[in-house]
């Protein structure tokens, strides 16, 4: 490690230094979402004056613009702070999340699972390995960019590489890869039904969009995308960490992990009860979803597109981490009397209270940007600029490409864009003879790569709060520098695996193709 700490900073070295400095002169996050507020009310307030609004596709009325400093607006920020901050999606899933993720390592679980596990492996295979499971993990939805990143820089540490490229490489995987996964998952079903209730209104809608109708071109992308991960962490991301100096040791290493990887007898008998434990749970929680009326199960007795089971995957994530680690507590000693439960809870909970602070202001300014209708307005105005440009065929799709990312940076929710985006491009697509399922694919393109380099992605509040247990002067313009090696060499991949697919004229998925009617 010496010699690469030693190694002359490369040119890119220098271009991400210079993003970084650049990006940590803005001010602190909480200030930063306050003058992006200020922004935000200003803003709508002067547009709504004019009168302006916004015809979403598929509303039969238009929606205006509605200003901050108006009497509706100045009453929508006085009476909505509590609940603008309580309310923000992404706290209510990190704190739940991180009180069993928490209750796992402090008891000894979670360090005990990646020394038996990373005890006979090589190296070189973490970054890989990594990648491949990241761009997979949205499987557990958002929860994948609060859990993989701290396991990633545990494995890596243990392992003696840098833990913070297990913990920028985990985050750019789940993230940059969101849209695409080796599995079916609830994203598949939510995208499909959109896009079909958006073609529904056309004479001939094309092929039905169903959960599995982008398998091929999603499981292709996750192999792809996920080795590219890889490489970046092992060949870009790691090396320059030790060059620039970055310390892999955590900041006030309360109750510090023990990097040895021989297991004790009493933490190899914690590991075998407690994934027993897990087994049991697991299993008692699939014979309640399979149950004949199961509550778990939709109106029509499954579970897609929609169920409340796919909508407990916090509540199943929390179950899947609390119940092994107090059996494995238990028996190991770290969890000695019912009381030591709360209390390890109350230790992982703390570290979020930096979190906490950042989501009042942020969960204020989110809430003003969406009531204030400015997101649909550049969405569709993004839309009709696209439309007026004439573009047909595979430069229309290109450009429905980067449409999406840029959008992609203001407006974080997947669904809610493509909910904006189908009704555009859907019928669009289909009266020029395209697949409903093929923009849908397409949109994945753009959807998921560029959210892991803006501000207005929250879980980049969490991965920023992590990076400082090791750097604690890192900053917004830190975080960007380093997804910026991320976010080009996955779109540009994962754009020439869709410009393949196209070309060739490749199936998407069992019964999806690109054009209408092949």
């Amino acid at each position: 490690m010496s010699e690469i700490r030693a190694a002359r900073q490369t040119r890119l070295d220098r271009v991400l230094n210079l993003i970084e400095r650049a990006g940590n002169k803005l001010p602190e996050p909480f200030l930063l979402f306050g003058l992006l507020f200020l922004v935000v009310a200003v803003l709508s307030t002067a547009i709504s004056w004019f009168g302006v609004s916004v015809t979403i596709p598929g509303d039969d009325a238009a929606t205006p613009v509605r200003g901050a400093f108006t009497g509706e607006g100045l009453e929508f920020l006085f009476t909505g702070m509590a609940e603008n901050f309580i309310g923000f999606p992404p706290l209510e899933t990190v704190v739940t999340i991180m009180l069993a993720v928490g209750l796992a390592e402090r008891s000894g679980l979670l360090t005990a699972v990646i020394r038996g596990s990373i005890g006979g492996s090589p190296r070189w295979v973490l970054p890989y390995a990594l990648g491949l499971v990241g761009v997979s993990a949205s499987v557990m939805a958002d929860s994948s960019m609060i859990i993989l990143p701290p396991l990633a820089a545990l494995v890596f540490k243990a392992a003696g590489r840098h833990p913070v490229a297990g913990l920028l490489g985990g985050f750019a995987a789940a993230g940059a890869g969101y849209s695409t996964s080796i599995v079916v998952t609830s994203l598949d079903a939510l995208f499909s039904g959109i896009s079909n209730e958006v073609a529904a209104v056309l004479p001939d809608p094309g092929t039905v969009v169903n959960p599995v109708s982008n398998y091929y071109f999603n499981a292709v992308s996750a192999v792809l995308l996920g080795l590219l991960a890889g490489v970046l962490i092992d060949r870009i991301i790691e090396p320059r960490l030790w060059r620039t100096g970055v310390p892999s040791e955590v900041v006030e290493p309360e109750q510090e992990p023990s990097t040895a990887l021989g297991l004790e007898p009493a933490e190899r008998r914690g590991l075998i009860w407690s994934g027993l434990a897990f087994l049991v749970t697991a299993a008692l929680v699939l014979l309640l979803a399979l149950w004949p009326h199961s509550p778990l199960q939709n109106s029509s007795g499954g579970f897609l597109p929609e169920s409340p089971l796919l909508d407990s995957v916090t509540t199943l994530i929390f179950i899947g981490f609390a119940v092994p680690a107090i059996v494995y507590g238990a028996l190991v000693g770290t969890v000695r009397r019912a009381g030591d439960v709360p209390l390890l809870m109350a230790q992982a909970l703390r570290e979020l209270s930096g979190f906490l602070v950042l989501a009042f202001m942020l969960g204020q300014f989110i809430a003003l940007f969406n009531w204030t209708n400015l997101g649909s307005l550049v969405a569709v105005s993004g839309a009709d600029l696209l439309r007026a440009m004439h573009l047909d065929g595979y430069p229309a799709f290109l450009g429905f490409m980067v449409l999406a990312s840029v959008l992609n940076l203001f407006i974080i929710s997947g669904s809610s864009l493509w909910t904006l985006m189908a009704s555009v491009f859907v019928p669009m697509f289909v009266l020029i003879g395209f697949e409903p399922g093929f923009a849908q694919a397409v949109f994945r393109v753009g959807d998921s790569a560029t959210q892991i380099m803006t501000p207005l992605n929250p879980y980049m509040i969490v991965l920023l709060g992590y990076v400082r247990r090791y750097e604690p002067g890192a900053g917004i313009g830190t975080l960007v520098a380093r997804m910026m090696p991320f976010v080009v060499p996955f779109w540009l991949l994962w754009a020439l695996i869709m410009t393949v697919f196209y070309f060739a004229d490749l199936p998407l998925g069992p019964g999806m193709g690109i054009h209408v009617g092949r």
